[in-house]
């Protein structure tokens, strides 16, 4: 049995509430093990509901999909894998996202957009079942499909097609590909990757209203400094918005949580899941899956225009955007983003097993991932730029014991070579010669810290040399009514339990002004 009892009966209590008919038709070779495999699994997943029944279609192929059928008409929505692991949620979403049902059904608006994407749009993505960033991916293609007839998304395990992988080059989950083309590669949300997909089909435009959405205060950002943000600024009792890519921010990414404060463990995707249940137990309105497009903020009233043309105005705004993995910009990086730079260890370590690569950055999370690389990989070399590790002591002894970890420092990595679809090695500068060396790598993980989402504040924000927008003690920054919080600010130390407090810090200061105005 594939499926336990346990979990079997854990589906039926949720599938209780279907309201239309789902068949799961499969097509594969039968004689085959995936074959085998798949008819047994789907059979007994459809066996949790009498809503949902099960046709097999035997093919003379090695592939094996199943797709969704819904009230007799395709959704859309088809798997080529065993969707176990991680993506069983995504499977057991897909099922309930068809039946109008789920928590995190995309609002009107969102919805809207997706239904003007132009042309007829097949999306494929090869994920793993071990990856922690593909289900995001694979759920938000999948209510994409389900609200737009011409897309259609498949969602294929990278270890049940290896030669195709092979041949597009794949060395990172999830990478996502539209009508054959690269389209994605890593993390992402619904808002971005719809962002993506409106840049590169183009969209009808919007015949709804734009009138302004207006609040008390507008916070953007849904990370632990947004969240702290909304629910100080909430209990205060006046009207809250806040604007996400998604709530939880680049915590979402981070699998194990150690370090907030009376919580001796959690997990990236719980954490976030709390932040996100803490503000809905306030009367905040949340607008995730929205790409910050304009802003005008220099004026009494502040004006925040998304890409989907919303409108939203507020008299003072917290920006708590955070930060992202900053990249090394040489040449060569963004040729083989996805096709052997990746930044998710635990996603695409695999893909290296008894492989060559190189980890830049000797922090924490560099040493970390050279750690965890050391388990699967043959040889891995750190390059950190400065003339000592800036990890952790206790990660630093650990690291030296690995017998197949090379540590190299004052290197500075300039330039990634390959044939222009499979990396081959990097060139890297010792700071203190001037020598430059060439090393042949499989791969290469980057990990130099990370750079604030402060673009499109800064024409109009104060922002120092490495792009944070500049705040004083009360988290105000050079514009009255505009704030900042966490890793997208000037405060020094970029961790979860400090942007948390910089978040409250700077909902407070606000409060604070507000009052004194009035």
């Amino acid at each position: 049995m594939i499926l336990d009892d346990n979990i079997l009966a854990q589906v039926k209590q949720v599938f209780a509430g279907l309201k239309h008919d789902y068949i799961f038709k499969v097509a594969c070779n039968s004689a085959t093990d995936i074959g085998k495999e798949m008819v047994e699994f789907f059979t007994q997943f459809a066996s949790t509901s009498q809503k949902i029944g099960i046709e097999v279609m035997d093919i003379n192929s090695d592939k094996a999909v199943t797709s969704i059928i819904r009230d007799k008409v395709p959704t859309g929505i088809s798997f080529r894998m065993i969707p176990g692991g991680h993506e069983f949620t995504s499977l057991l979403l897909a099922v309930l996202n068809a039946d109008g049902q789920g928590k995190t059904l995309p609002d009107e608006a969102t919805i809207s957009r997706i239904k003007r994407l132009k042309g007829e749009i097949s999306l494929t993505t090869y994920a793993s079942l071990e990856c922690t960033n593909c289900p995001d991916v694979v759920q938000a293609l999948n209510q994409m499909a389900l609200y737009n007839d011409n897309i259609a998304s498949e969602t294929v395990d990278g270890n049940l097609a290896v030669a195709e992988v092979e041949a597009l080059g794949v060395k990172s989950v999830p990478t996502v590909f539209a009508n054959g083309e690269q389209l994605w590669v890593g993390k992402g949300s619904l808002g971005e990757i719809l962002d993506k997909l409106e840049e590169k089909f183009g969209s009808y435009e919007s015949t709804e209203s734009a009138t302004p959405k207006e609040f008390d205060l507008l916070v953007i950002g849904g990370g632990p400094a947004g969240a702290a943000s909304a629910i100080y600024s909430a209990r205060k009792g006046i009207k809250v918005g806040v604007i996400a890519q998604r709530v939880g921010g680049q915590v979402k990414e981070t699998t194990g949580i150690e370090n907030v404060i009376s919580v001796l463990h959690t997990t990236g995707e719980k954490l976030a899941a709390d932040l996100k249940l803490h503000m809905q137990d306030y009367p905040i309105e949340i607008f995730d899956s929205r790409t910050v497009e304009e802003v005008e903020l220099k004026d009494k009233t502040k004006r925040v225009k998304v890409k989907g043309g919303e409108l939203f105005t507020a008299p003072q705004v917290i920006i708590a955007t955070g930060a992202r993995w900053r990249r090394m910009n040489v040449e060569g990086e963004s040729d083989y983003i996805g096709h052997g730079i990746g930044f998710c260890v635990h996603c695409d370590g695999p893909f290296f097993k008894d492989k060559d690569v190189a980890v830049i950055g000797g922090g924490n999370s560099g040493i970390e991932a050279a750690i965890d690389l050391a388990q699967v990989c043959r040889h891995v070399d750190v390059f950190e730029f400065l003339d000592v590790l800036k990890a952790d002591t206790v990660l630093q002894e650990k690291v030296k014991t690995l017998p197949n970890v090379s540590i190299h420092l004052s290197q500075q990595v300039v330039k990634v070579t390959g044939d222009g679809k499979t990396l081959e090695g990097l060139d890297v500068k010792d700071r203190v010669t001037g020598e430059v060396k060439h090393y042949k790598e499989d791969g290469i993980f980057i990990q130099i810290g990370l750079q604030p989402n402060s673009e499109v504040f800064v024409p109009q924000v104060g922002s120092n040399g490495r792009g944070e927008i500049e705040i004083d003690a009360f988290c105000r920054t050079d514009i009255p009514g505009v704030y900042a919080a966490g890793d997208v600010s000037s405060v020094p130390f970029k961790q979860i339990i400090i942007a948390m407090g910089e978040g409250a810090k700077a909902a407070l200061s606000a409060f604070d002004d507000r009052i004194r105005t009035l």
